[in-house]
This record gives structure tokens, C-alpha cells and sequence, in this order.
């Protein structure tokens, strides 16, 4: 009973989201609360509500410091350099912008951190997607497929997660993997170079009569002069005006540029990213000291430091509110025992002419089962059971380790995952909306990156 009222509530709320019947943060609030009273235990809820915001509140609270901490690096102008390289090469072209988003995100992501992949990657590219008109989940989508491919490293997560659970070495696991994770990338590059013909062929080839490249620019400028459309599709008549829609977001004079401060900003960055990859301090701990640093030395005087928190407020309490809203979901699947009557029973109906071939089985439950619950969740009670089933037949952990990190380009959209509210928030848009763009291509991503691991005898 417990399997299926689990199935149930997931479905239920991906259905509520996805047809746009409730937002996010209500389904994740209210459905869990609903189905832990069928469960029988809701005079149990709040118990399973508080330890499940126990669980994720260092998650809410290193999400809430870093969003202050890349909001004021991306206001002093840390990252202009690297924008400017990439919109010199996007232009205004919608094929080269949707392939720069997935280059940016891909390149951004070596820090093993979604959240600030998602900041840096939708700051740079939004004002471009606004201004053309460009669809924003072809933006988010692409983003989050890249992120999922990148955060297999073994500073990410999962990678470490998995030799944890099955005592192995995480560069064991990896290394062998990086030509299976590589084609997984390339697919995703190839299917932001298709998506983005598709975006070209709506919109039109469209060139502009003045890009501020040599300015620090990814302001389009629609002067008098206007802007003209090699095509005729939808979108291909862009307002004039002033920069608007988040263009001023990377105006090369705007005030809170500190160009003086430009190489300590950097070696801060620097710093706090090496810090989080060794380990120094608790990540949650880096980004609050992170922050504090960045706005003492770039905004030593008080009415401005609370202007530049003020400006990222409503990110913070977005994904923030997202985060404690998912802690209500996780913990009535996790105090219910709903997640592990839900993993008995897909291991139990495994077929037994399936025992040589568990690392393939692995691989494939890794799509769906990263997606409805945490890693943690996954790898450290799910994966240890399919290894020993493995063992049974001969199947080395190492094998099982590497094939269960497949999932993890559409684990990056899960609902159950705090950095891909910073990516829709940022993006302005819809969960629902992501969601039913994103899954069918990220599992594709996912069975790229398993079929390339089986075709090259890694798994």
C-alpha cells in the first residue's frame, strides 16, 4: 500500500505542477500532507516536517548566501569577461546563443555547484533570450542538461555519494566513465545546436546594427536605426528603446561596478571555490563568510550593502521558500517509509535472468529513481542493495557504482533538487513549463551517457 500511495503522490503533484493547477511550493506543501493522513500518520506530519527542514536547512541556507554572494560578484562586474567572450560569439544569432548556453553552463559547472552554475549561466544569457524573444525553457533545459552531465564529477556529488555507499574510490568510478560522460555532453551540445536551428528558423536570422561587443555589452541596442530580421518569423521585429527586460543586469556603466577591486574579487572566488572543493569548511559556512567579505570590501557603506541585498531579496526568498517547501515532501516520503517500500519493490521485481546484467539495471533505474528522490536517498539506500544483488552474479561494485551516476542529467531537474528553483526563479519561468520541456530530452541525455558506457564495455 505504501508503494503505491508513493507512486500516487508523486504523480499527483508532478500532474498539479505540470498543468499549472497549483505552484509549486503549495503542491509541495499540501500533497504530502494530504497522502501522510491516507498513510494514517498524520497526527505524525509535523515530526516528519521538521526533520526533513532539518535535513535541507544547510541546503537553504548555502543556497541563500551564494545567491548574495555571485548576485554581488555579477553587480561589481566579476564576470563581464567571460560574458563578453561568449556573446561575442553568440551575437545575435539564436543557434549560437542556444549552443553558448550549454557551452557556459558546461564550463561553469567545473565548480561541482548547480546553484551558482544556474546564477552565472541565466545572468549572462537571459537579456539575450528576452531581447530576441527567444524561448526561456529551450534557456533553462539546456542549462540544467549540461549541469547534469558536469555534476557527475567527483567533487559533485553523486560520484562521491556512490564510492561512499559502496566503499570504493570516487576517481575509480569517474575516470573510466569520462569517455561514456563525454558523449553525454556532446549530445547535449548537438541538441542545442538542433534546438537552436529550430529557434532560428521561428525567429529568423537577426542581425543587429549596433553590439556593444568592445564595451563590456550584452546590451542589444534597438536604436533609431532599429533592428533587422533576416527572416520572418515570430519575434522578428524586436523592440526599440533602451536596454529593458534585464538587459541593464550587465550594463558596462552601471554604478555598482568596482573595476578597481576586479583581481580581489576574483582571488576571493577563487579562493572560496578551492575551499569548497578541498573541504576546508562546511560549504553553507564559505558562502555566509564569502558573502560578508564581498559586501564589506565592495559596498563598505551601510545604505548600499543593504541596497545590494535588498536587490537579490527576492531570488533568496524564492528558491529559500522552495527549499523548506521540498523539505515537507521529503520527509513525509522518508518518515512514511514510503521511498523505502517504493525501492524494495522496483529491486523485488527485478527478474532474476537480470542478475548478470544489474549494472545495465542499475543504470536504468538511476533515470527515474534519481528523479523521484534525493541522491541521498538513492545512493545510500537504494544503490547498496542493487550491488549486492550484482554481487551475486558476479558484478563488480565499481561497475554498479559507474552506471548509477547515468541518471543524473535529468536528476538536475527533479522537483526534490533546491538548485533548479534557482534556475526556473532566475529564468522567470514555470516549474510546470521546464518540466514537461526538459524530461524527455534529459532522459535521452541519460540513456546516451548509459549506452555509451555499455558500448564501450565501462559498465
Amino acid at each position: 500500500m505504501l508503494t503505491i500511495l508513493g507512486f500516487a503522490m508523486i504523480a499527483t503533484f508532478l500532474v498539479l505542477i505540470m498543468l499549472k493547477k497549483m505552484s509549486p511550493i503549495a503542491a509541495l506543501v499540501l500533497v504530502p500532507a494530504l497522502f501522510c493522513v491516507f498513510v494514517g500518520k498524520g497526527g505524525k506530519l509535523g515530526d516528519y516536517v521538521i526533520d526533513g527542514v532539518t535535513s535541507l536547512a544547510p541546503t537553504a541556507a548555502m543556497l541563500m548566501f551564494a545567491i548574495v554572494y555571485f548576485g554581488v560578484m555579477i553587480d561589481v562586474g566579476l564576470f563581464d569577461p567571460v560574458v563578453r567572450g561568449i556573446l561575442k560569439f553568440c551575437k545575435a544569432d539564436p543557434l549560437r546563443i542556444v549552443v553558448g548556453t550549454a557551452v557556459l553552463a558546461a564550463i561553469v559547472s567545473l565548480d561541482g555547484d548547480g546553484s551558482t552554475t544556474f546564477m552565472i549561466t541565466v545572468s549572462a544569457m537571459y537579456p539575450l533570450y528576452k531581447r530576441l524573444k527567444m524561448s526561456l525553457v529551450v534557456m533553462t533545459g539546456v542549462a540544467a542538461m549540461a549541469n547534469g552531465v558536469m555534476n557527475t564529477l567527483p567533487w559533485g556529488g553523486p560520484t562521491a555519494r556512490a564510492a561512499t555507499a559502496l566503499k570504493v574510490d570516487a576517481s575509480d568510478i569517474f575516470v573510466p566513465m569520462i569517455p561514456a560522460l563525454a558523449m553525454g555532453l556532446l549530445f547535449v551540445l548537438v541538441l542545442a545546436y538542433v534546438l537552436g536551428r529550430r529557434e532560428r528558423r521561428r525567429l529568423g536570422v537577426l542581425t543587429l546594427d549596433e553590439v556593444l561587443v568592445e564595451e563590456s555589452e550584452t546590451v542589444l541596442v534597438g536604436a533609431a536605426s532599429g533592428v533587422k530580421a533576416g527572416g520572418s518569423g515570430a519575434g522578428a521585429d524586436l523592440p526599440e528603446g533602451p536596454a529593458e527586460d534585464g538587459l541593464q543586469g550587465l550594463d558596462p556603466r552601471r554604478p555598482t561596478l568596482r573595476p578597481k577591486l576586479y583581481w580581489f574579487n576574483a582571488l576571493l572566488t577563487v579562493v572560496l571555490l578551492t575551499a569548497m572543493i578541498m573541504e576546508w569548511l562546511p560549504i553553507p559556512v564559505l558562502f555566509l563568510l564569502g558573502a560578508a567579505l564581498a559586501l564589506t570590501v565592495n559596498f563598505p557603506h551601510m545604505p548600499d550593502q543593504k541596497a545590494r541585498i535588498a536587490a537579490h531579496a527576492e531570488n533568496v526568498l524564492n528558491v529559500s521558500g522552495m527549499v523548506f517547501a521540498a523539505a515537507v515532501f521529503t520527509g513525509v516520503l522518508q518518515g512514511t517509509g514510503m521511498v523505502d517500500h517504493m525501492a524494495k519493490w522496483l529491486v523485488g521485481n527485478i527478474p532474476d535472468g537480470m542478475g548478470p546484467h544489474m549494472a545495465l539495471v542499475t543504470g536504468v533505474l538511476s533515470i527515474p529513481l534519481t528523479y523521484f528522490m534525493s541522491n541521498d536517498g538513492f545512493y545510500f539506500g537504494v544503490l547498496p542493495v542493487l550491488a549486492e544483488a550484482g554481487h551475486a552474479h558476479g558484478v563488480s561494485s565499481l561497475e554498479i557504482a559507474r552506471a548509477s551516476i547515468a541518471g543524473q542529467p535529468l536528476h538536475m531537474s527533479s522537483p526534490l533538487v533546491p538548485a533548479v528553483y534557482v534556475l526556473v526563479g532566475m529564468a522567470k519561468v514555470e516549474f510546470g513549463d521546464h518540466t514537461r520541456f526538459v524530461v524527455k530530452w534529459a532522459a535521452l541525455t541519460s540513456l546516451v551517457v548509459l549506452g555509451s558506457a555499455l558500448l564501450f564495455g565501462i559498465v
